[in-house]
């Protein structure tokens, strides 16, 4: 019954069956003709004779034998337009692409030149370009002077956007930018996934100024990052010129002005090694273009195939009709049989 009652998944294979309701109102017309014809009239003196008029229980209900004949065409004429409820059920096949998000977190990212700073300008388009790529696996490294994993590539985004709110500048006591361990530690993330395209995109606003240790150097990066097939889509940031930069100083936290001083050579080199695109973002909305332009380089293939099914519906109307027909034949001539030739 809740099929028959849900019209918005309701077709039909031949509407024009309806047509047939055309004759409804002409029946109508007749029928009022007839009723006014079959009312005659006979002179008399007086009516005193004559009680008062009762048309009885049968007079009162003929003119229904004519409204079972109209439910009788509506009924009959839905059947014969077939109703079908539709069902429509897709398969979505997705082609996947692995990115993680490489993002230098160093003290100089608190730089005010982005609104309100250069950190959360970045995690604000980072969490916009997420939104954007609900087919693909993304992950997050985080870097200073040290690396570390924020999370893996996944296609659990919430998960993933949770992490990107966490990021702040002080997560990693190591000072300095380790460029080449950023890009290495996210390369080896990304570097056995299944996806059809593996994709790191790094930012930084410094040089790489972390040498020695278990610090790698970006140019052995780079190399890794062409091994595996990994593109690498680099963006510099900060403003040219100078920014103003929160400083810890004896007397607390001071705002000085510096100078950005980002290695655009370096960034231009690990991009055109890896087949990827070198960008410098100067303040937010140039930012926010950067990453619309990765997400139109880098698009996902999905396939959807569409299945729809049918379920006839016309039985329940044919049913009604045959019934209504079957109770005006009984008692049109059982009931209200005509005594009359």
């Amino acid at each position: 019954m809740s099929t028959l009652l849900d019209w918005k998944h309701i077709t039909f294979a031949h509407p024009w069956y309806f047509l047939l309701l055309l004759l409804l109102p002409a029946m109508v017309w007749w029928q009022m003709k007839g009723k006014r014809k079959e009312n005659p009239t006979l002179r008399l003196t007086s009516i005193s004779g004559l009680g008062a008029g009762n048309n009885g229980f049968k007079a009162r209900i003929r003119p229904a034998l004519f409204w079972l004949r109209v439910v009788t065409i509506l009924m009959l004429t839905i059947a014969l337009a077939r109703p079908q409820s539709s069902n429509t059920t897709e398969n979505v096949d997705s082609e996947g692409i692995d990115i993680v998000l490489c993002m230098d977190i160093s003290g100089s990212m608190l730089a005010e030149d982005f609104k309100p700073n250069r950190m959360e300008a970045a995690k604000k388009q980072a969490l916009n370009f997420i939104d954007e790529r609900p087919g693909d696996r993304i992950g997050l490294v985080i870097f200073a002077g040290e690396s570390f994993t924020m999370c893996p590539i996944t296609i659990d985004h919430n998960v993933l956007k949770n992490q990107v709110n966490k990021v702040e500048s002080s997560m990693l006591t190591t000072s300095g930018t380790a460029i080449g361990s950023g890009l290495a530690t996210a390369v080896g993330r990304v570097r056995n996934a299944r996806g059809k395209s593996k994709v790191v995109i790094l930012m930084t606003d410094g040089t790489n100024n972390v040498f020695g240790g278990t610090s790698l150097d970006p140019a052995t990066a780079t190399e890794i990052a062409k091994l595996y097939g990994v593109r690498v889509y680099s963006i510099a940031i900060g403003t040219i010129g100078q920014a103003l930069v929160p400083v810890q100083t004896p007397m607390g936290i001071q705002k000085q002005m510096m100078a950005t001083d980002v290695d655009e050579n370096l960034l231009k080199n690990i991009a055109a090694a890896t087949n990827g695109k070198f960008y410098r973002a100067t303040g937010n909305r140039s930012l926010e273009a950067i990453y619309k332009d990765i997400d139109k380089l880098e698009k996902t293939k999905v396939s959807i195939t569409s299945y729809k099914h049918y379920a006839e519906l016309f039985f329940p109307f044919a049913l009604i009709a045959a019934v209504c027909l079957a109770l005006e034949l009984l008692t049109r001539y059982t009931l209200f049989r005509s005594i009359t030739a």
